[in-house]
């Protein structure tokens, strides 16, 4: 009889409490996050129980409780979410039990009547939802106290609806699955989806929603309730055994109160012993039983969510810590309030040389929140010097507004009345300083880009620090505006210095540039290579000797000027040349006296008209001479002169040479000024201000009679500092929480395995967790593969698997097994 009752009685581990580690923290994470509300980012591990209206997800939070203490009715009845612990205590040492249940927002008050907490839970949903069956997304945070539960922590959701009702809106059903996507979408979350059986399980509710969150199925548990209204001649073996939706971590059948049950006020523990009654009466469960009953879907799931919370801690440890060092770092750029007159200095003070040290960091990159995306501070200053100054006066051709018309009306006005033997210096002056001046605007709007920078280097220093104090900063503004102002002026002065200077003094003996004999070798290379020989026509289409015409040309002006002594001493009388010839009266033609010759040797400048009566060949008397000279007509110059579409070789060469001259001497100024103009910039302007912003701060800034009105922060300010303040201890207090924890990173591959691990549990609500059996165990090698055991004249085939693995979950314990 010993031995029996030694057998009878199942062996106790020594091991702990399967969660008893893990759970109690992640339910004092809970309400430690609690307290932050919405502002929480922290997603800790929970069940979250899904499923349509009437599906019976409230009765299966029941039985795992062991209480009715939810409302019920047949219209939606969870309109807010109800996050219930469910906390295992000890019993006392006379063996009595001690249950109740507390709520996050009366803290220290203990509801011993389980029917208090569901009034309680009545009023509160209606408190924020309304009395008319309205719904809102504010959770409800429930403990519940018991020796009879596992550690287990479940989320309540409204039930998915149709039709609206009451005050609810036209759009219910939209927003409860808005309500439940936002707690299963995150990965730390658990889905218990709660399906009748009475009903198609390809168009259940909850595993169509929960397959948009989970689309793999490493989340969801499955839950078929109401076995027991199935219709006749049909059972759930298919369903629980995952034939027909298919789930990773399965399937358990529980049967439910039936509203008789819950009118009758039939207890759950009453329910439970129907439940096990249910089970042993349909021989089609008896090989699913570790898939059946209430007890065991809180043992699976208390071993699923503490795989799962082992799982995911570490992570969970590293984004707790990012947290709290953000959060830390918002808190310190808030600082701390101060109201004396000392510490308000000593304040203005500390942030006036911050923020001179913030700007000169940026200008030297040296600043700590370098930018990855983008050029920034002395990164662009850099940038426009080199990238924008620089090229753009590289691409500028000193000629290119000059034309060879142009060049060449400066070279004949530098002449004057008389022809150059060689290039004049003159217009090459005149246009090089041109060129020189085109340089003053763009370095001018380089100094200008260059203070708009440094303007915003100043917008962008210690941004979050100094806003909490918006009339500090706007003063701030106003002095480092005027001060960048200022460096500015002695910028562009010294800028047009070197401009000017290099107007005023040609160096034409620099070493860089080319020299004339240089030039002039260059611009005859150039006259030759695009020169393409062409005869010269006359106006009659003659091609004469050139050579001839030169003779002839010298002949015409030592005959003029022979004629017109001539004319002048001979009172009157003209000598006429051997062979020539007088034209006929009324003929109009060149002169061969070669008047045209003394205005440049042009033919079209001027017409002579003569008039003859006779063809002497002796010379007209002083009055006729003088009545010719009476018929020359000069036409009157224009009021714009430019030179003679014909150009000579010469004046080719000329032009060439100037260009080549000019293009020398800009690119050695080009250099000059590319380098000069960028030192000037950084030291009136860029190390200027660097030198000597904290001396203007100081100066215009720290007076006694301005700390209160710059250092006052708005309200919402303060009501930031209070909030960070208080996420700030709730993260250090999870932080502490976690290193309470003596538990390894463990790696766990996806999928739970579910093991006969010790729940430390031997029954919940008088109904034993795991299987015992009158069983005289043998070696395993040595049992064979299966037992044949006759259950009320029933055969049933048990695996070789152990029963506390894969046993018939204690619904059996009461039956005399005997092995056969």
């Amino acid at each position: 009889m010993a031995e029996e009752a030694a057998a009878s009685t199942p062996p106790q581990s020594s091991a702990a409490p399967l969660g008893s580690s893990v759970i109690p923290i992640v339910n004092k994470l809970q309400d430690i996050f609690a307290q932050l509300g919405s502002q929480s980012t922290i997603e800790l591990p929970q069940v979250a129980v899904v499923g349509s209206q009437s599906s019976g997800k409230s009765s299966v939070l029941e039985s795992l409780v062991g209480r009715d203490f939810l409302p019920r009715g047949s219209d939606i009845c969870t309109r807010r979410p109800l996050v219930l612990q469910l906390l295992q205590t000890k019993r006392k040492p006379d063996g009595s039990e001690e249950e109740y249940g507390e709520f996050l927002h009366l803290p220290g008050k203990r509801f011993y009547d389980f029917s208090e907490i569901r009034r309680e839970i009545q009023a509160e949903t209606d408190r924020e939802a309304g009395g008319n069956k309205g719904a809102s997304d504010k959770q409800i945070r429930l403990k519940i106290f018991s020796p009879n539960v596992l550690d287990i922590t479940l989320v309540d959701l409204p039930g998915i609806t149709k039709v609206p009702v009451g005050d609810q809106p036209s759009d219910i059903e939209a927003r409860i699955r808005t309500m439940i996507m936002s707690y299963i979408k995150q990965p730390s979350c658990l889905i218990l989806a709660v399906t009748p059986a009475n009903s198609d399980l390809a168009n259940s509710d909850a595993l169509q929603i929960a397959g948009n969150a989970d689309p793999d199925g490493y989340r969801t548990i499955g839950v078929i309730t109401k076995l027991d209204i199935m219709d006749r001649g049909t059972d759930a073996r298919n369903l629980l055994l995952g034939k027909v939706v298919p789930l990773r971590l399965g399937y358990v059948g529980v049967v439910n109160r039936s509203q008789e049950d819950i009118l009758l006020n039939r207890s759950i523990k009453d329910a439970l012993v129907a439940e096990e009654k249910f089970f042993r009466s349909r021989p089609v469960y008896t090989s699913l039983a570790d898939r059946c009953g209430v007890p065991q879907l809180a043992k699976k799931l208390n071993q699923i969510l503490v795989q799962h919370i082992k799982a995911i801690l570490p992570g969970l440890k590293s984004r707790i810590s990012s947290a709290l060092v953000s959060v830390a770092k918002e808190h310190a750029s808030y600082g701390e309030i101060t109201e004396s007159k000392a510490g308000q200095g000593a304040l203005l003070l500390n942030i006036l040389s911050k923020y001179c040290e913030a700007f000169s960091s940026m200008v030297e990159g040296k600043n700590e929140e370098m930018s990855t995306c983008e050029l920034s501070g002395g990164a662009r200053i850099h940038y426009i010097f080199q990238s924008i100054f620089v090229k753009s006066l590289e691409e500028v051709d000193p000629c290119e507004d000059l034309t060879n018309d142009g060049i060449r009306t400066a070279i004949e006005n530098a002449n004057g009345p008389l022809s150059a033997l060689f290039v004049p210096e003159v217009p090459f002056e005149v246009l090089v300083r041109r060129q020189i001046a085109r340089l003053l605007d763009p370095s001018l709007q380089c100094a200008r880009f260059i203070y708009d920078e440094l303007i915003k280097i100043s917008h962008r220093c210690m941004v979050n620090e100094l806003q909490r104090f918006p009339v500090l900063r706007r003063h701030m503004d106003q002095v480092i505006g005027n001060f960048l102002r200022q460096g500015l002026e002695p910028s562009e002065t010294m800028i047009g210095h070197l401009i000017e200077m290099e107007m005023d003094y040609i160096n034409t003996s620099h070493p860089s540039f080319i020299g004339g004999s240089k030039a002039v070798e260059l611009a005859n290379q150039q006259i030759k290579n695009s020169r393409v020989p062409l005869p010269i026509r006359s106006k009659d289409g003659s091609e004469p000797d050139k050579a001839l015409t030169s003779e002839r040309s010298n002949k015409s002006r030592a005959i003029l000027a022979r004629q017109v002594n001539g004319i002048v001493a001979d009172q009157g009388v003209r000598p006429v040349a051997d062979g020539e010839k007088l034209p006929s009266t009324g003929s109009t033609s060149i002169s061969t006296w070669g008047i045209p010759s003394i205005f440049g040797g042009s033919d079209n400048r001027t017409s002579v008209k003569e008039s003859s009566t006779n063809n002497k060949p002796y010379s007209e008397p002083v009055h006729d001479a003088e009545h010719s000279f009476s018929l020359i007509h000069l036409r009157e110059p224009p009021t714009v002169l430019r030179p003679s579409e014909d150009r000579s070789e010469t004046q080719a060469i000329e032009i060439a040479i100037t260009k080549l001259l000019l293009r020398s001497y800009y690119d050695i100024v080009r250099k000059n000024i590319e380098d000069s103009v960028p030192k000037a910039i950084m030291h009136f302007l860029v190390n200027h201000t660097k030198r000597e912003l904290h001396n203007v701060f100081i100066e215009k800034l720290y007076r006694e009679n301005l700390f209160e009105e710059m250092l006052q922060e708005p309200d919402e300010i303060s009501s930031k500092r209070k909030r960070t303040q208080e996420t700030l201890r709730v993260l250090q207090l999870a932080f502490r929480t976690l290193d309470e924890l003596p538990l390894e990173a463990e790696t766990v591959e996806r999928g739970y395995s579910l093991g006969s691990d010790p729940t430390g549990l031997p029954e919940i609500h008088g109904l034993p967790t795991s299987s015992i059996f009158k069983w005289k165990w043998a070696p395993l090698h040595a049992r064979p593969l299966s037992h044949s055991l006759s259950v009320s004249h029933l055969n049933v085939k048990l695996c070789r698997t152990p029963p506390t693995k894969a046993g018939i979950s204690g619904y059996l314990h009461c039956l005399s097994l005997r092995e056969e």
